[in-house]
């Protein structure tokens, strides 16, 4: 299976790095080309990727093509290829945030064109990515599914309707900030007390993923598991409190709204 990539930015990397690792795909069978000649010829060479010329012989080379732009120069960018499309018609899989597969096909000018959107989070690169996926009309379903496959080997995958992506966006494509954001917060705390702020970090972030991986394999809902923490009278109970006088859960509400807000502007 051959892979192109129009953009070469963090979440490019990031997907190719995790299938690379997970020996879904070989560095030879990618093609990619950027704006940026420098910083993508580079990253090509360490990790035998096919570096080309132009967005145009990305699409000739290969059979699904990543739409990896920001979304300002994404309508500029598929009109430069959409002759290429045309002829070709590989699957475009899009992760431009806030295009939605209608405008995608307007800006290609060719209404056969076949068309996945997409919206991973950077955790692909470690094989634990979560990433929501939605199909245009012109896609074969042995297409959506060859394109799910790739995913779910770098983590899990949702099927959703394109109205829901900016939620997605908030859940999980912007979450991981927030998610360090905690655990350094955690961390610090730490290191007020008396710990390094490696031991501290450390400390933090296992308790996040062991914490993560309970609500996953647990039958019950995550406050059924906060009460089983949570002894009468105890430490765990009195923290909780103190997070919630100081507005825990309505600031993380108020990010993930001011999150939604910005993708659907």
């Amino acid at each position: 299976m051959k892979l192109g990539f129009i953009g070469a930015g963090n979440m490019a990397r990031a997907i190719i790095n995790g299938l690379i690792a997970e020996q879904k795909i070989s560095g030879e069978d990618v093609y990619i080309h950027s704006a940026h000649k420098s910083s993508y010829e580079s990253y090509a060479k360490e990790k035998g990727l096919n570096p080309c010329e132009s967005n145009s012989d990305v699409v000739k080379n290969a059979e699904i093509v990543f739409l990896a732009v920001k979304p300002i120069v994404s309508k500029d960018v598929l009109e430069e290829v959409s002759t290429e499309f045309e002829r070709k018609n590989p699957v475009l899989v899009s992760m431009v945030t806030g295009v939605s597969i209608a405008e995608l096909v307007d800006a290609l000018h060719f209404p056969a064109a076949k068309i996945i959107r997409i919206m991973p989070n950077v955790n692909v690169e470690i094989g634990e990515g979560m990433t929501a996926l939605k199909a245009g009309k012109k896609v074969t379903e042995t297409e959506f599914s060859e394109v799910t496959d790739l995913f779910d080997s770098i983590g899990k995958t949702t099927e959703m309707e394109e109205k829901d992506f900016s939620t997605f966006v908030a859940l999980a494509g912007c979450s991981p900030a927030y998610v360090y954001l905690f655990i350094d917060a955690m961390s610090r705390s730490g290191v007020k007390y008396g710990l390094s702020k490696r031991q501290a970090t450390e400390i933090a972030a296992q308790a996040v993923l062991g914490s993560a991986l309970k609500v996953l394999e647990a039958s019950k809902s995550p406050m059924d598991l906060v009460d089983d923490v949570c002894s009468p009278g105890g430490t765990t109970v009195a923290g909780l409190l103190a997070m919630e006088e100081y507005g825990f859960t309505t600031s993380v509400i108020k990010g993930l709204d001011a999150t939604v807000a910005k993708d659907k502007k």
